[in-house]
């Protein structure tokens, strides 16, 4: 690509909109429509309110400090729960100090549910909990015991517990076999509440592949049917949420009017108009309050990089796309003039949202952060020319050569470096260097997003005029049908899910865990919209429900 960046840019001959040589596709308009404009710019909470819910946090941060007379199963399930409700972000400190604890201890117990929860907590905060502590619950033969069989909490947490496993960890394996064919028998005779409802969504998601604010708002509900629910865990719970959904609507509001200003919907029409999931993505981000700005600044870059997607794939000609790419990797207003009409559009409100960045970032003496992420989106601008030049010449490439550029295309390197932007002083310019090196965490994170994508869209992308995806790739290269090339690319998908959970327990030195965690919940939000079909492109009632629930129905108090 340097002989494109280095070459003249010519002035473009066509400044019109016509549709000649051009692939046709007709995306369904936002199902929004203007609904999020009309959210209040600022939400006010009482004085009253907010005192309360100061007191309620204060008596849960006691919760944690107090010994318990059975200390280890009694913190781990009020860790458990913590986190579930959607809190834990309030306590993190206590939380790492009792797990610290609990870490250090000799433990023996030979109770399945206290032993995988203790395994899976410990690890999800990094901690390099071996997974030989399950051979306890195997017979002679190497075999898990029958007996275990009656155990349905047990089970549940050991099946949760064996979606954290790393490479080569074979009991993990077997535990996750073992636990999968007997919750599914044990769903049609389990009349137990709540356990029958976490069987039933633990077989479909995983707590390791949730979207942390889905699942708070769904356990929130669970929790409060469970008799033995502790009061003020929930009422905070609820207090909490109700408070951050308000945050998060300001900003929804807020992102919508800038979007509504530019007019992306009439006048470039043949690009998806999908802001409200936009920010739904990011959303699953990061949730927490501190990280506004960044949530704001993370959701227009993935719109502009959608609509740029919808540019090279969807509309421009080749011969734009030539222009274009060259302007993107120049970054100066002064190549505005020389691009057709719409892509001047897109270039300038491109370039507008990079100044935003940039101006706040240069208030807080972090303007370096800007520069890799522009480096970033014109990475991902050459990216897609690849791809489009490959469309052109009707080529088929290697799925070793799509793959290498297909991780820059995903969107996740670009995404991933620009969620660091906007995170305050955890992040130094020593994580912005080792993320834009595509480290095995990014790697693995951008793996699970091009090919989930890949399995669940390449009929509808063939069908309109798209580049090869890696299934068609796969097909080429190794004579083999399109299930057998779904099943080997699927393999990839959960070697790479191994690869994240072996960086997230043994970190790289020097990269702080809210920065690891931003990737895990990329690959995290990938899960949930590309699972059952292309969940952003074409959305259906689980994307429907989940931004409705997170965004429009407030939860009862």
């Amino acid at each position: 690509m340097s002989s494109l960046a280095s070459s003249s840019l010519p002035v473009s001959t066509n400044d019109s909109m016509s549709n000649e040589n051009r692939r046709s596709t007709k995306f369904h308009p936002s199902i929004w429509g203007d609904l999020f404009l009309s959210f209040p710019s600022k939400v006010n909470v009482d004085t009253t309110t907010q005192l309360h819910y100061e007191e309620l946090k204060q008596e849960v941060r006691r919760m944690l400090r107090v010994p318990t007379d059975n200390q280890l199963s009694q913190k781990l399930r009020l860790i458990e729960t913590i986190k579930r409700l959607g809190v834990s972000y309030h306590f993190e400190r206590e939380i790492e100090d009792v797990l610290q604890n609990i870490y250090d201890q000799d433990y023996k117990d030979d109770n399945l549910e206290v032993t995988s929860l203790r395994f899976r907590l410990l690890r999800e905060h990094g901690f390099n909990v071996q997974c030989e502590t399950f051979n306890k619950f195997k017979d002679d033969k190497g075999n898990f015991k029958v007996s275990l069989k009656s155990d349905v909490k047990g089970l549940l947490e050991l099946y949760e517990a064996a979606h954290i496993r790393t490479h080569g960890e074979h009991i993990l394996e077997e535990a996750l076999a073992f636990t999968t064919t007997h919750l599914e028998s044990a769903k049609t005779s389990l009349c137990e509440y709540p356990i029958s409802v976490l069987v039933s969504h633990a077989r479909k998601r995983p707590i390791r592949k949730g979207l942390q604010r889905l699942e708070a708002r769904r356990f929130i509900s669970i929790y409060q049917e469970d008799g033995s629910h502790d009061k003020t865990l929930l009422k905070f719970a609820k207090l909490d949420f109700s408070l951050v959904q308000n945050l998060h609507k300001e900003e929804l509001s807020k992102i919508s009017r800038w979007w509504k200003d530019l007019d992306f919907k009439r006048q470039l029409p043949f690009a998806r108009d999908r802001l409200v999931e936009g920010y739904f993505w990011i959303l699953g981000v990061y949730f927490e309050p501190q990280y506004s700005f960044a949530r704001q600044i993370l959701t227009k870059a993935i719109v502009m990089a959608s609509t740029m997607d919808d540019i090279y794939d969807a509309y421009g000609t080749f011969e734009e796309l030539q222009l274009f790419t060259k302007a993107i990797e120049r970054w100066d207003t002064n190549c505005m003039d020389r691009l057709p009409a719409y892509m001047k559009l897109f270039y300038k409100a491109l370039l507008d949202v990079y100044e935003e960045m940039e101006e706040v970032m240069t208030k807080q003496v972090k303007s370096y952060r800007v520069k890799y992420a522009k480096e970033a989106m014109k990475q991902l601008s050459q990216a897609y020319f690849v791809e489009a030049k490959w469309y052109h010449e009707n080529y088929v490439p290697t799925v070793e050569e799509y793959m290498t550029n297909a991780l820059v295309s995903s969107g996740y390197i670009m995404v991933t470096v620009t969620s660091f932007v906007g995170m305050g002083n955890v992040v130094t310019k020593e994580t912005f260097q080792w993320a834009s090196n595509n480290p095995r965490i990014v790697r693995a994170s951008s793996i699970i997003a091009r090919l989930m994508d890949d399995i669940v869209s390449h009929k509808f992308e063939q069908e309109r005029g798209h580049v090869a995806s890696a299934i068609e790739c796969y097909m080429k290269q190794h004579g083999v049908s399109e299930e057998k090339a779904c099943n080997e690319l699927n393999k990839q998908i959960e070697n790479a899910w191994k690869d994240i959970n072996q960086e997230l327990v043994r970190p790289p030195a020097g990269v702080p865990m809210p920065v690891l965690t931003r990737i895990l919940n990329l690959a995290r939000v990938m899960d949930f919209l590309y699972k059952e079909g292309d969940g952003y492109t074409h959305v259906g009632e689980a994307v429907k429900d989940g931004i409705t629930s997170l965004m429009i129905d407030p939860i009862p108090i």
